[in-house]
């Protein structure tokens, strides 16, 4: 039942071109140029006669990722990045798996609606609307739900087995930005003052928030 659903859920995914976030395409296939040097919408169009099968394959979400990060959970990207042949095609996956106890935490994809479909496990999930509104729910194995394009939400294993998503994505490279390391580990950083007001919090506990979410070294 599960693989049924989950051609079905496929086949959703193919057919939301009808509203998806990236602009059409206008030809058969755009192969994506990494190396052109040229800054479009997208990426530049590879030369047809140098495009292969390669170029629409990848195998990286087959199986479970390792995971080895505090927060538990590690998202294994299928976009135009692994997959040149997605470009201009307006659609992409993601594979994301969690450890008892993991958490995918808060963040937006700002250039697409997100739809997962829970794999293995059980997860609590949620949204937050512009109106401060959360939108909440307990999902299992073969139940699908939707993140709406650029809200905050976020997934979380309270159970005590591994879980694992598959996520669909209405554009080639939704973009993720997670909300609690944009604000505290920004290249240049966000002015501590600024913190502290927005979260009437000291100085020092800033400074121990960043110390946290910063990259550890090996």
């Amino acid at each position: 039942m599960a693989a049924k659903l989950f051609a079905c859920f496929v086949v959703f995914v193919a057919l939301s071109s009808v509203a998806k976030a990236d602009p059409d395409l206008l030809q058969d296939i755009c192969v994506a140029n990494k190396t052109a040097g040229v800054k479009v919408n997208g990426f530049a169009c590879k030369n047809d006669a140098a495009v292969t099968e390669a170029d629409f394959f990848f195998a990286g979400i087959a199986n479970p990722a390792v995971i080895n990060n505090t927060v538990g959970s590690m998202v294994t990207a299928s976009n135009v990045d692994q997959i040149p042949g997605l470009n201009t095609l307006g659609v992409s996956l993601a594979r994301i798996d969690y450890l008892p106890g993991g958490l995918n935490p808060p963040h937006t994809h700002p250039r697409a609606t997100e739809i997962v479909f829970v794999l293995e496990g059980a997860l609590d999930v949620g949204f937050i609307t512009t109106a401060n509104k959360l939108f909440t729910k307990s999902i299992k194995k073969g139940e699908v739900f939707v993140f709406p394009k650029g809200l905050i939400h976020f997934q979380k294993n309270n159970g005590n087995v591994p879980a694992a998503v598959i996520a669909a994505f209405n554009s080639q490279l939704a973009g993720t930005q997670g909300i609690a390391a944009a604000l505290f580990t920004s290249t240049p950083p966000v002015p501590d003052n600024v913190l502290t007001k927005a979260f009437q919090v000291s100085t020092a506990e800033v400074e121990k928030i960043k110390s946290g979410l910063a990259p550890k070294k090996s």
